[in-house]
């Protein structure tokens, strides 16, 4: 950990260090070979390489799938077994924004429902550069306007990389608009919340984040935000209003360039009144949660946030 993420004394952050199992000493170094072969190797459109590796994260047994392809939107049911009737959590994706489907993330969505024993929307949003911002967040609430309708009364948001960004920022619409059901909980996995790329992590050389770099995060930002400011609340909710949030869970790896979107969110966020609980997993890469068949840490960092969910759904 570095040292200018120490939280100071008048900060209200609940923040906790997990340190990594010993059982994923050798599994995450064997990942990050993985990934240098696989993103070395791959040969295709960027797109559906990205969705390739994506969908190598296993679905959870007893979950059912359902492809939504009409109405006001699309995108994947995962309907657990032991799923509880009122509740629902809308999944937003990661991808920069510029990628990503929920079909290829429909096996890490499932991993959270049968854990959360909610049935679990894994929305298809617009990507850019054909449908910038603000094309994204207009969809997620229209999904979550939707969910309500159909008649769920308790639904959260969880959302991974830019999926978490995004689900922050739907969040935050959700909570200025008083006439909705609001949102019961958030979670969110290594969530993108700062497009102007200021936090000390995106250029510290100690960070040895395998699977993004400062210049693909860059210049996807500049592909999503069009002519919108990187500051923009709507696109970077660091930014944004924080009143109303519901409670929130974060966990982000040491190991990420993002770290300190997770890090200064969650602090402006708890000192702003919100009831916001920060994980640092130690020596663990961005989203690790998505290798639950390799990681020991990625199934207990599930296992706490399906616990996390259960109880804001009660």
């Amino acid at each position: 950990m570095r040292q200018d993420n120490t939280v100071s004394k008048r900060d209200v952050l609940r923040q906790e260090i997990v340190a990594l199992a010993e059982q994923d000493v050798d599994a995450e170094s064997a990942l990050r070979a993985a990934f240098a072969r696989f993103w070395g190797t791959a040969q295709g459109e960027p797109r559906e390489i990205y969705d390739r590796f994506i969908g190598r994260s296993p679905a959870a047994d007893g979950v059912r799938f359902e492809e939504v392809d009409s109405g006001p939107v699309q995108g994947w049911w995962c309907h657990p077994e032991n799923a509880v009737q009122d509740r629902a959590i809308l999944f937003l994706h990661g991808g920069a924004y510029i990628q990503g489907s929920p079909r290829a993330y429909r096996g890490f969505a499932s991993q959270i429902a049968t854990r959360a024993r909610a049935a679990t929307f894994a929305l298809q949003y617009p990507l850019a550069p054909e449908q910038p911002f603000p094309a994204a967040p207009k969809t997620a609430l229209v999904a979550y306007r939707w969910l309500t309708e159909s008649g769920f009364s308790k639904i959260a948001l969880v959302g991974d990389s830019a999926g978490g960004g995004l689900a922050l920022v739907t969040l935050a619409q959700i909570a200025a608009d008083k006439a909705l059901t609001q949102a019961v909980a958030g979670v969110m996995f290594s969530p993108w919340t700062d497009l102007s790329q200021s936090g000390s992590s995106m250029g510290d050389p100690r960070v040895t984040e395998p699977l993004l770099n400062r210049d693909m995060i860059v210049g996807a930002a500049r592909t999503y935000l069009g002519s919108a400011l990187p500051r923009h609340p709507g696109a970077s909710p660091l930014f944004g209003r924080f009143a109303g949030l519901p409670p929130l869970l974060i966990q982000v790896g040491s190991d990420e360039i993002l770290l300190d979107d997770s890090f200064r969110f969650a602090r402006l966020a708890a000192n702003a009144g919100v009831p916001v609980k920060l994980e640092i997993w130690e020596r663990l890469h961005h989203v690790f949660q998505l290798n639950s068949a390799e990681l020991v840490s990625a199934r207990r960092a599930l296992d706490r946030a399906g616990e996390f969910l259960e109880k804001a759904f009660v």
